[in-house]
Order: structure tokens, then C-alpha cells, then sequence
């Protein structure tokens, strides 16, 4: 527990910190990386280049120095924390190289305010929320480890199948051939393809499981990425997954994580209405499909967003989804179709996804939203909702970065 001093100390210092955020986490990784680099290995240095790692870190610092008479309220983002932290391997001894360079970044950016007693209060802050998250992390480890087929680390998986669902997007089926099973993983969450790559060395990344659990293999749906201009390069592994990777060979994989799944036994309650933009399909087919095999009995909605029908992945799953259950509906949103597309019927409608449809086509004053896609589709979905005063409570979602980008 915290002593009343930190938290006091902690309380007077959090509008400065919050001022000065983004500038603490640039200097925090610019230090860490320089005196540590062997930790640069668990970071996407794409996401470093963008600034998103910075503004994410940014964004729960402020989050935990606002709560620091209240952490319970703080569960939610240490579970997602947690979750990610044993997605990548973070082990305990991780932290005190986390805690010495975010002191020292405090300190050089706060200068004189950053005073003896104000750095000890924020090392006894930053040591009581390790020491939680140590601790969750343990408990995720043991879960993964202790379930039939189970495993820390990573774990070589064979491709099984190598399948194109649109121009961008392929699907890769991945089976186990060391007489062990596949746990199980829970809708919604996603696992880790370590590559070793050729010609750069880079982290691991984090694909969500595109199919429901129970089915013998794991698959991820991977959308290529293409550079934002000529002189930018695309996704270094989601181009090489597609172009170098075949059926038979084998990729390292770690087990799956996340916290930001669905449970069929909860979701009998009320509605469900799922928003998909993109390769935002991903985690909430596979959380649509389980609750379709589960016979639950309360309404699905489930609403595609892409941009065209070159693009559009995994549509005709999304599509069977309604032949398999009377409470089930689905529709298909294209912002940009061809006149083929339109004239093929690919789509139910055009434009961007709006209050007015949202209003109109689903349950909102009682349904549960799960949404998942690019930031613009995000923040568009999270500002409909609060139009319609849906409540946080019913609102669920996937987003990397602080949540002010998204309210914003």
C-alpha cells in the first residue's frame, strides 16, 4: 500500500506530469534504449517512429497518477497491461530497468520540481503498481502453462493452410505436429509470431485469432501493409508473412492473450452488436462465431465496414453467420465501391458508418457494442455511442494508444 505522504505528493505533482507527459516517455525510451538496448527487442519500432508507444505510456501514466487514491479503478488497464506483458515474455526482472529510466526522464524534464522527496513518492508509486502487475503476470503464466498443450515462450507451429481472403488480407492456419494440443483461447484474443527476419531485426508482433476456439488450429488473418507513400516502407512482417511464408514451414508462436474477449454465458443477457472496420474483423468474427456455437439466444448484429470489395476479408463467414441462427443479422457497409460492387450487391449500402444507421438497425438503448478497426473508425464509433448515451459499461473495444486520441 501506498503511505498518505506518496499519495498526497503524487496528487500535487500529477497536473505537471500530465502536462509534460509526452516529453517524459520520449526521453524515458531515448534513455532506456541507449543504456539498455537489449530491451528494444520487445518494442514495435514502427509504433516507436509514430509516437503511438509514447502517447499509449503518456496516457497510463497520467491514468495511474489521477487514480492513486483509488486503484481498483485501475484494474481494467492493468489487466491489458499484464495481458501484453506476457504476450511479449516480460519477466519481473524487466521492471527496475522500466523504473530507473522513467525516475530519471521525471527528473529531467521536471528539473527543479522534481525534488528529492517528488522522485522517492514516484518510485514508491511506480514500485507498488510493479508489484501489482508482477503479480497478475504470474497468474497469466501459470494459466497458460497449466492448460492441456500449454506453454510459456514460444512455440514452433507448422502453417497448415495459406488462404487469401481479399487483395490485403490472407489467412494463416497454424496446427501443432509434437503430439501436443492446441489450448484452447478465448474469442477475441490474439497471439505472437516471433520472425526472425533476414535482413531486419525486429519485435514480435501481435495477430488476433480470426476463428472461433476448439477447432484443431489456430488461424490469423493478416492484412498487408503497405507504406503511406513511396519513400515509406510497408509492415516488415505482415509483408513478409505473405510473401515468404508457405505452407509447411514453421513460425514461432507465443500462447494466445488479451484481455478484450466476450463470454456466450454473459452475452444471453441483451443484445450484442458488433462493429467491424477493416481487419478490426478479426477478433469480433471470432467472437460473434462462439457465440453463434454456443446457440446463444439473445440478438447478434454484426456490421462490416470496408472499403471496397477488393478489400473486403472474411465476408462471406460474417455472411453465414445469419443462415446459422434466427437471432442473427448482419450488414455490409463499403465507403468506397466500385460500380461493380454495386452493381453485384456486394455491399447493403454506402458511405460511412453514422448515428442515424446505428440508430436505426440496432438495439442501442440496451445492447452491448464491441468494436475493433482503424483509429478514424473508432473514434467515430465511440463518439456515435455517446451521442446515443450509451453507457461505458456497454461499450468494449480494442484501441492502441491513450484514450484521449479516441474522445478526442
Amino acid at each position: 500500500m501506498l503511505s498518505e505522504k506518496t499519495i498526497e505528493i503524487v496528487k500535487q505533482i500529477t497536473p505537471s506530469v500530465a502536462a509534460n507527459a509526452e516529453t517524459i516517455t520520449c526521453k524515458f525510451y531515448q534513455r532506456m534504449f541507449a543504456e539498455n538496448p537489449e530491451v528494444k527487442a520487445f518494442f514495435n519500432q514502427a509504433h516507436q517512429h509514430s509516437g503511438g508507444q509514447q502517447k499509449a505510456l503518456a496516457g497510463a501514466i497520467c491514468a495511474y497518477f489521477s487514480n492513486i487514491d483509488n486503484l481498483e479503478a485501475l484494474g481494467p488497464a492493468v489487466e491489458l497491461v499484464a495481458q501484453k506483458h506476457c504476450s511479449l515474455g516480460i519477466q519481473p526482472e524487466h521492471y527496475p530497468i522500466v523504473g530507473k529510466h522513467l525516475l530519471a526522464a521525471i527528473k529531467e524534464v521536471m528539473g527543479d520540481g522534481a525534488t528529492e522527496e517528488v522522485l522517492g513518492a514516484a518510485g514508491e508509486a511506480y514500485g507498488v503498481l510493479a508489484e501489482i502487475c508482477i503479480g497478475r503476470e504470474n497468474e497469466i503464466y501459470q494459466q497458460q502453462k497449466s492448460q492441456p498443450g500449454g506453454w510459456n515462450g514460444y512455440r514452433e507451429l507448422v502453417v497448415d493452410r495459406k488462404v487469401p481472403e481479399s487483395d490485403e488480407v490472407t489467412s494463416f492456419y497454424l496446427t501443432a505436429d509434437d503430439g501436443q494440443p492446441l489450448p484452447d483461447h478465448l474469442p477475441g484474443q490474439y497471439i505472437t509470431v516471433q520472425i526472425e527476419h533476414p535482413v531486419t531485426p525486429t519485435s514480435p508482433r501481435n495477430y488476433s485469432l480470426s476463428d472461433q476456439p476448439g477447432t484443431g488450429y489456430y488461424r490469423i488473418s493478416v492484412k498487408r501493409e503497405a507504406g503511406a507513400d513511396d519513400d515509406t516502407p510497408g509492415g516488415l512482417i505482415s509483408n513478409y508473412l505473405h510473401d515468404a511464408i508457405s505452407p509447411g514451414d514453421r513460425i514461432s508462436v507465443g500462447p494466445p492473450c488479451g484481455e478484450f474477449t466476450i463470454c456466450p454465458m454473459r452475452a444471453a443477457d441483451r443484445p450484442v452488436v458488433f462493429l467491424a472496420g477493416g481487419i478490426g474483423i478479426t477478433p469480433l468474427l471470432s467472437m460473434a462465431k462462439t457465440l453463434v456455437a454456443a446457440k446463444t439466444e439473445a440478438p447478434i448484429y454484426f456490421l462490416q465496414a470496408a472499403r471496397n470489395g477488393n478489400v473486403h476479408a472474411l465476408g462471406s463467414e460474417v455472411q453465414e453467420l445469419a443462415t446459422q441462427g434466427t437471432n442473427v443479422q448482419t450488414r455490409v457497409l463499403y465507403d468506397s465501391p466500385s460500380e461493380r460492387d454495386l452493381a453485384d450487391k456486394k455491399c447493403d449500402s454506402a458511405g460511412m458508418i453514422s448515428k442515424e444507421l446505428i440508430q436505426d438497425w440496432t438495439p442501442f438503448a440496451t445492447a452491448d457494442f464491441y468494436f475493433c478497426g482503424p483509429k478514424p473508425f473508432m473514434a467515430s464509433v465511440h463518439s456515435i455511442l455517446k451521442d446515443l448515451v450509451v453507457d461505458d459499461s456497454r461499450m468494449h473495444y480494442e484501441f492502441f494508444g491513450p484514450k484521449a486520441e479516441l474522445t478526442a
